[in-house]
């Protein structure tokens, strides 16, 4: 299965919503450089689908990619449906390995209060990096196997 990376986002501070940075560079058993996530731990980055966004658009919402917090904004790829240990190549060189599907919505999210529901508890994913390596709009990502 391959999909494509849509956009690249961080956030100097945890909490708030990420900024689309083009590219960027996965850093292995740290995350995305310059982001507030990264770190040792196994939430260092994010993932969400397109589709799982547009469920949110289609609710009346201007999204935008990283407005869900989330690094890695995907196309073609229905990462929500991939199992926990699912390896998967981003890029020429970077490598993952999901760790978590979902997780608790923080408390006062702005987009829970503003239509009742998000998507990013549900189905965005969190991953570590194994292998890193550059990332950008445009890249391939692709499910290696777990």
């Amino acid at each position: 299965m391959k999909g494509r990376v849509l956009a690249v986002c961080t956030s100097e501070d945890k909490g708030e919503k990420k900024r689309d940075i083009g590219q960027g560079l996965l850093i292995a058993d740290h995350g995305l450089e310059g982001d507030a996530h990264a770190g040792s731990w196994h939430r260092q980055v994010s993932l969400l689908s397109l589709s799982s966004i547009n469920k949110m658009r289609k609710m009346g919402l201007e999204i935008g990619f990283g407005d869900f917090a989330e690094n890695l904004a995907v196309e073609g790829l229905d990462v929500g449906l991939l199992p926990v240990g699912t390896r998967l190549r981003v890029g020429a060189e970077a490598e993952l390995e999901i760790t978590q599907i979902g997780k608790e919505c923080h408390m006062g999210c702005a987009i829970r209060r503003q239509v009742g529901d998000c998507v990013m508890p549900r189905e965005g994913v969190f991953a570590r990096v194994l292998q890193g390596g550059p990332v950008r709009a445009g890249d391939l990502i692709e499910v290696k196997g777990a």
